[in-house]
């Protein structure tokens, strides 16, 4: 375990397994489609390749840079688009593949985004639900693992850009992040 974590709260086998049994599961419901997947980058990159490893329908992938922490650990209530996707969503089915759900902001405000431009539908499939934070009406179609009030890292989520690349989610110890 990486010194700057408290604790190990998702193995990098039980992160395989839950995806993959998601993976199954989004794949059945699409069945004779052919739906757009969009990464949220930067913290759902690990996740979002495992996921679509899994899927055997045929799907286009897309990315958006979409945040509201910046460099904090609370979200900032303002969304910044700082990529936006290459396809056209209009009567297009859209799997949104994002890391973690914390108060909501950022997937109520592109859920509602895609649907405004025309999508036919938008399923969204998260990593991390922190329910316990949520101040929008959002819920994931599709969640691995429901998380308390901490602040995690590894597996694509990250503290100012450093643990992404850590193969387990942990919480980041309060020391380094002032928390």
């Amino acid at each position: 375990m990486h010194a700057d974590c408290e604790k190990i709260i998702f193995t990098e086998e039980q992160l395989k397994a839950r995806t993959t049994e998601i993976a199954v599961e989004v794949d059945k419901l699409y069945a004779g489609k052919r739906p757009l997947v969009v990464g949220i980058l930067k913290g759902s990159i690990i996740f979002y390749a495992d996921f679509i490893r899994h899927l055997t329908v045929p799907v286009e992938l897309d990315f958006m840079v979409v945040s509201s922490y910046g460099s904090g650990t609370v979200s900032s209530g303002k969304l910044n688009i700082k990529k936006d996707l290459d396809r056209d969503v209009k009567g297009r089915d859209v799997i949104i593949v994002e890391d973690i759900i914390d108060s909501g902001f950022t997937l109520a405000n592109l859920k509602s985004l895609l649907l405004e431009r025309g999508a036919a539908s938008v399923l969204i499939v998260t990593l991390l639900n922190k329910e316990e934070r949520r101040e929008y009406d959002i819920k994931p179609d599709y969640n691995c693992f429901d998380i308390g009030d901490e602040f995690v890292i590894g597996y694509g989520l990250d503290y100012d850009e450093q643990y992404r690349s850590l193969p387990y989610i942990a919480v980041l110890k309060k020391s380094v992040y002032g928390g």
